[in-house]
């Protein structure tokens, strides 16, 4: 039995000398690689892992001289108050149109972009479009805010074009009913370039031997890209359309803080901008803004968990 059980340590003992031999030679191997990585471990770590412990001041009423630590526990109270605040039904569903709104209209662009520039022959007239698409994407999100503003307001471009077809100058930036879809459309124009990129290059990995299969068959261009194109790129459409869903709810508060006025404020008002106010405003609240964060954290986890979910059972694509 001693020697049954030395045995078994020996080899438990070698097998650990194999692995850790054999990580040493990975990383011997691809040393380069991991170098390469280790900025963005690092930035990840450092930025986003690391201040995850903050979410322990969701349950505290935080004060500045007690610190985290020394503050006194809440529990749920922070949420409580947010959810039988009137704000909470107003930021959510503010949150959540503008979210549908831009998955129902923006999701599909790039793709049919995409699509678009893929049946082009003409490879200088391609390059051009995807230079003049790609450009929005590089401007600073000020500026194009600051263009849109531009273009919206009484003496802009557009009313100037409504007043060139006998419409009449409308206030676009004051009236709450026109914020949604200046907010996706602006947004489209700015990432509809950058956004077909992936789905390019998972274009150029479909075989031609396919499409020649088609011809053969008879089929137009229609056809194969109905048959060819889109099953082809289809695994790329499912990923990004899951990933999207993990991102509903975070729409960024910049660009809402940016655009919208105490006007067009019920409407424009979402919850990353309501957490900004709640966080840097005159009166800050720190615990109170971490709890409805992480709120707005656990509503993207659960529509990510359940789109890769869904999109398992129905497709067998997903992230894991």
């Amino acid at each position: 039995m001693k020697q049954i059980s030395l045995g078994k340590k020996h080899a438990a003992k070698a097998e650990k000398l194999s692995v850790r031999e054999s990580l040493i030679k990975h990383f011997r191997a691809d040393s380069a690689l991991y170098v390469m990585f280790l900025p963005v471990f690092l930035y990840y770590l450092i930025f986003h892992y690391i201040p995850m412990g903050g979410i322990i001041l969701a349950f505290k009423d935080f004060s500045p001289r007690l610190g985290i630590l020394g503050s006194h526990w809440v529990g749920m109270e922070h949420f409580i108050e947010f959810f039988s605040s009137p704000k909470f039904f107003n930021v959510l569903w503010n949150t959540l149109r503008i979210s549908l709104a831009n998955l129902i209209f923006g999701f599909p662009a790039p793709l049919i972009l995409a699509l678009l520039l893929n049946e082009l022959r003409g490879q200088k007239f391609k390059r051009t479009v995807q230079t003049i698409t790609y450009l929005p994407h590089f401007i600073s999100l000020v500026v194009a805010v600051g263009l849109v503003l531009d273009f919206t307001k009484r003496d802009g471009i557009i009313n100037d074009i409504l007043v060139m077809f006998g419409g009449d100058r409308i206030s676009f930036m004051s009236e709450s009913s026109f914020f949604t879809p200046i907010y996706v459309i602006s947004g489209i124009w700015q990432e509809i370039g950058w956004g077909s990129i992936i789905y390019l290059a998972a274009l150029s990995g479909i075989s031609m031997d396919l499409y020649e299969a088609a011809t053969i068959d008879g089929a137009g261009r229609w056809k194969k890209m109905l048959h060819v194109t889109i099953p082809g790129i289809m695994p790329t459409v499912i990923i990004m359309l899951i990933l999207k869903m993990g991102q509903m709810m975070s729409l960024g508060s910049e660009k809402i803080i940016l655009m919208y006025n105490d006007l067009i404020m019920d409407k424009a008002d979402i919850i990353s901008s309501y957490v900004y106010r709640l966080a840097f405003g005159t009166a800050p609240d720190y615990g109170y803004s971490t709890a409805v964060n992480l709120f707005n954290t656990v509503i993207n986890v659960i529509l990510l968990l359940s789109a890769n979910y869904v999109s398992k059972k129905c497709s067998e694509t997903s992230l894991w």
